[in-house]
């Protein structure tokens, strides 16, 4: 096996994991019955893939620290991380390789699985941990040098591991399932073995147990003893169950930073804090995964070590409420999916931990359509910038567009909640608009609630990632909108161009306008407007004075010193202004958090190279009463 290889079969197995979630989800009990292991899991592969099919590295230890490193930063949920420590393991065993026989496979995976052990406060058998560790141990005692059979004999026994996790776990036992995390490692080992026995990637969603690289459907399920058609639902059982963790809040962190603590050490602080505590640190990242009744203390404990680039907690009782109303067969969801655009400027790692759906926007280039995000990064797109030539139109996603997210949001979701791009900048909201009137085309509509953000960049961004954390606490959504209507009052964003050029070639500038701005090397200040409109608020003669002139209006807009805020900056071809801007903000106010990146390229196509901007939020806790009213 060489990098390319590696890289192959990594991708297929996450292919298959993916397509599985439902299932996934169905019988999930451990060690909390709120049915989103499939979905948690779904999304540490979607980091791990996306990123692999973006990353250049070829060589097998390269594409081994890619695939870790990218399931740190999307890793979600107890077998999330736990998968994520398990390839940390194996890249960290294959350093300096480039071809592994099965011999070194076998104890590239023993590595995962000998440092996952290590790393558990209180490892569990009956989990994916079992799994893992039996069909090592089965790997050790083959002598077959040939891949193809090496990995159906390894995936026979992760299967017969799967089946007898419920003789060690009593709550598997008594809802008649396996457990989600080790079927999700087997599903994993089957998406390999299908591509290398068949030169395939994965099986249908939901397709049966027919023999090799097969056993997703039904039977495989359950636990043994229990016939296909008397298989419970892990529904009915979450229904009447007691978790197995009595802490409220699944609350996860991710820190970067240079000189940070050890793994061990962060765990002998937090072990008091609830239980269910997965570490995972590599290089200057660091993850969390605990459940506990105080996150803001988890939180407060993080932000010591080095800076909090992501935190979230979702409450469990609010999930557990949302699946006991389903009833028997009733599909698992959490309370609230939402669905956004691309505009929307968060980073990346902020969207995969909270599971926000993203459509991306399009750049038009002659008869080639690019999305947003997806097919271009914003990085790439500012080199391109830098590079000179011709630059791609813009386009709106279509209705279809919006109706395919909205589906896949109405799979995790109750309801939907949707926050868009400004209707005064693009029609990017009517047509998500007229999605929302084809909703009854779609097998399953969830109600789905709609905002206008009247915002764009990280201003936009702000607000989406607020109502992600309300929804994640169990607020009604109709609270959601009024709440966010509520702060975008509060909100803001600020921003300069270096050049008009991008701006007059969009209509928004004069050819007068930009000509005297080129004469006397006028910087403008832009703002976005109540209304979601570009507005001039100021001008800055020269480079070196745009910083100062924008903080100028913005001390108009958040007087310093203000409480309760939260900042976002973002460039295009930039970064080196990122440094300074923080470091002024950091000065003259108490930040909640400042989130920083760059600018999509939807966005930065019309704004030019040297463009930044500040966008802010202020939530004073007025709306705090209402928000659990309903």
């Amino acid at each position: 096996m060489n990098g390319s290889r590696l890289r192959r079969a990594i991708l297929a197995g996450c292919d298959h994991v993916e397509a599985q979630r439902r299932e996934l989800n169905r019988i999930n009990v451990f060690p909390v019955p709120d049915g989103d292991t499939g979905t948690n899991l779904a999304l540490t592969v979607r980091a791990i893939r996306d990123h692999l099919r973006r990353a250049p590295r070829s060589d097998l230890a390269g594409v081994a620290r890619e695939a870790a490193e990218a399931s740190i930063m999307g890793a979600r949920g107890n077998s999330g991380m736990m998968l994520s420590h398990f390839l940390l393991g194996f890249a960290e065993a294959v350093e300096g390789e480039s071809r592994l026989d099965t011999a070194g496979f076998t104890s590239a995976m023993e590595a995962g699985v000998t440092g996952l052990y290590q790393a558990m406060e209180n490892p569990v058998e009956g989990t994916i941990l079992t799994v893992m560790r039996e069909t090592v141990e089965r790997a050790r005692d083959l002598d077959e040098p040939d891949f193809l059979p090496y990995l159906n004999t390894i995936l026979d026994e992760a299967k017969a591991s799967l089946e007898r996790t419920p003789d060690l776990l009593p709550s598997l036992r008594e809802a008649g399932v396996v457990d989600a995390g080790g079927k999700g490692f087997v599903h994993l080992l089957e998406g390999v073995t299908v591509l290398v026995t068949t030169g395939k990637v994965g099986l249908a969603e939901g397709a049966t147990d027919g023999g090799a690289g097969a056993g997703s459907g039904t039977a495989a399920s359950s636990a043994p003893g229990v016939g296909q058609g008397d298989v419970l639902t892990a529904a009915a059982h979450r229904a009447e169950a007691e978790p197995d963790s009595q802490y409220r809040y699944c609350t996860e962190g991710l820190v970067r930073g240079d000189g940070l603590p050890s793994s061990q050490a962060v765990r002998e602080v937090l072990r008091e804090k609830g239980d269910s505590l997965v570490v995972v640190r590599s290089g200057g990242l660091l993850k969390v995964h605990i459940h506990t009744d105080d996150p803001d203390d988890v939180f407060q404990y993080l932000r010591t070590l080095g800076r909090l680039d992501t935190h979230k907690a979702e409450d469990m009782q609010v999930q557990q409420a949302v699946l006991a109303r389903h009833g028997v067969g009733g599909a698992a969801r959490r309370p609230v999916a939402l669905v956004t655009e691309s505009a929307n400027d968060l980073p990346e790692s902020v969207i995969r931990a909270h599971g926000i759906h993203v459509v991306p926007l399009l750049l038009l280039e002659g008869e080639k359509v690019l999305r947003d995000g997806v097919d271009i990064s914003a990085e790439e797109f500012h080199a391109r910038m830098d590079a000179g030539g011709e630059l791609p139109t813009t386009s709106q996603p279509s209705p279809a567009d919006f109706l395919t997210a909205f589906a896949q949001a109405g799979e995790e979701g109750d309801e939907i909640l949707y926050l868009g791009l400004s209707s005064a900048l693009s029609g990017t909201y009517a047509s998500a608009d007229a999605a929302a009137g084809r909703m009854e085309e779609l097998d399953d509509p969830r109600p789905l609630h709609r905002i206008d953000t009247r915002g764009a960049s990280i201003l936009q961004g702000l607000l989406v990632l607020r109502a992600a954390e309300l929804a994640e606490l169990g607020v009604p959504p109709t609270a959601i909108v009024r709440e966010i209507r509520r702060l975008r009052g509060h909100s803001g964003m600020l921003f300069t161009v270096d050049t008009l050029e991008r701006l007059l070639a969009s209509g928004r500038v004069s050819r007068g306008k930009a000509f005297f701005a080129r004469l006397l090397d006028v910087k403008p200040i832009l703002e976005l407007s109540a209304e979601g409109r570009v507005e001039p608020v100021g001008k800055a003669r020269g480079r070196d004075k745009v910083l100062s002139a924008a903080l100028e209006v913005l001390a108009q807009r958040v007087p310093p010193g203000t409480s309760g805020v939260r900042f976002g900056i973002v460039h295009v071809g930039c970064p080196e202004v990122i440094p300074g801007v923080r470091a002024e903000l950091e000065a003259r106010y108490e930040p909640d958090e400042i989130l920083e990146g760059p600018a999509t390229a939807v966005l930065a196509t019309h704004l030019g190279p040297g463009a930044w901007g500040i966008g802010w939020s202020v939530d004073d806790g007025s709306g705090a009463a209402e928000l659990f009213r309903e």
